[in-house]
């Protein structure tokens, strides 16, 4: 995820540089917030889908959560990416930022099924995105795309249509997942034609209230679709056809999936703490905890550990949901993003040239640092 930084108004830049000892810009502890809670919510899915059969409750429950959680996390991507071109810098962030940890995880994952669940077949396949990769491949696709969404006249209904037809276009296959990546593009869209006003719209006191009895129908509603709907769709994954439907459920779908993912994602937003809380620097984690607590989910997958009784009851359901939370703020900490730098963020200087502008500020501040110490 791009760091959600915004100018201060209180105090000018150079103050703040001076305070802060590194820039005149600070984190929005709004988004920060917003990301690690989206992705609490991430893992804590997760860790229902081999519980949920079980429960129609949790079922509904986990059908709710399935149809914002990554809207609201797409939506924050989308949004910080408004900034986007084709700059040598941030082309390079883009490949060692998200190209780069889809290749070692993309690897990673199926290795560790490998060893883990003493799969030999397992093949490794950087065109079939394993489990929580396929989400690196459609940030990159976005990515590269902003500058098209920044150009067209209407971007957002044509991110609609492009999505209405995915869903009824069986063949684009599993390649690069690209049913997701055109299914969810609607989301990123809208988040790169949003502005600062339109997240503090929807945090106002009365969306807050209104919120609570949109959530409580909405789980109602999730709790009576469950022996009555195929929750494949909320994965995006599949076109209507693949699901067994009339080929115009595809568009009809789109649409209905994106109105009650935007409200359920407002209502989201409007809960989310506008100052610093205690897990407010965890946001900046936060694709470590995604990519990370993916192997603890499938740890207990391969060792069985999802299938003791106990766990398919409600207390059992409520540890495990628990887990799920301690597990994933744990792995957005700084110390493990330390360890694992070398996989999210690497640097490679080595593999890219420097264009003539950075070769020639550096030229020059190696002519002041010389004229300093002659003088």
């Amino acid at each position: 995820m791009p760091n959600p930084r915004t100018a201060t108004s209180s105090r000018s830049q150079p103050e703040q540089a001076a305070r802060s000892g590194k820039s005149g810009k600070q984190r929005d502890a709004f988004f920060d917030n917003a990301k690690y809670l989206a992705i609490v919510l991430v893992a804590m899915g997760h860790s229902w889908e081999p519980l949920k059969d079980d429960s129609r409750i949790l079922e509904g429950l986990y059908t709710v959560v399935y149809s914002f959680h990554m809207p609201a996390f797409i939506i924050i991507s989308g949004y910080f990416s408004r900034s986007f071109d084709m700059r040598p810098d941030r082309l390079k962030r883009l490949i060692t930022g998200v190209a780069v940890p889809y290749i070692i995880f993309e690897t990673a994952y199926p290795l560790f099924k490998r060893v883990v669940d003493h799969d030999p077949g397992q093949e490794i396949s950087l065109l079939d995105p394993w489990y929580l990769t396929w989400f690196l491949v459609a940030l990159f696709v976005w990515r590269l795309t902003t500058p098209v969404w920044k150009l067209v006249r209407w971007p957002l209904p044509l991110a609609i249509g492009i999505a209405m037809l995915a869903s009824v276009s069986p063949s684009i296959g599993d390649d690069l997942d690209l049913q997701r990546v055109l299914q969810f593009l609607p989301y990123f869209v809208l988040g790169l034609c949003m502005k600062p006003e339109h997240f503090r719209l929807v945090r106002r006191r009365w969306v807050r209230v209104a919120s609570v009895p949109v959530f409580l129908f909405a789980i109602a509603f999730g709790w009576w679709a469950v022996p009555r709907m195929n929750t494949a769709w909320f994965y995006h994954r599949d076109s209507a056809q693949e699901l067994g439907a009339p080929w115009w459920c595809g568009p009809v779908m789109v649409l209905a999936m994106f109105g009650c993912s935007l409200l359920l994602t407002a209502c989201f937003f409007s809960w989310v703490p506008g100052r610093k809380m205690w897990f407010t620097t965890l946001g900046a984690g936060t694709l470590y905890g995604y990519l990370l607590h993916g192997f603890l989910v499938k740890l207990g997958d391969y060792r069985g550990w999802f299938d003791h009784a106990f766990l398919h009851r409600p207390l059992g359901e409520i540890l495990v949901t628990l887990l799920a939370a301690a597990a994933v703020t744990l792995l957005c900490t700084r110390p493990v993003q330390r360890v694992f730098r070398f996989a999210m963020e690497p640097k490679m200087e080595w593999a890219f040239k420097q264009d003539a502008a950075e070769l020639a500020r550096e030229r020059q501040r190696k002519e002041r640092e010389r004229e300093k110490v002659s003088a």
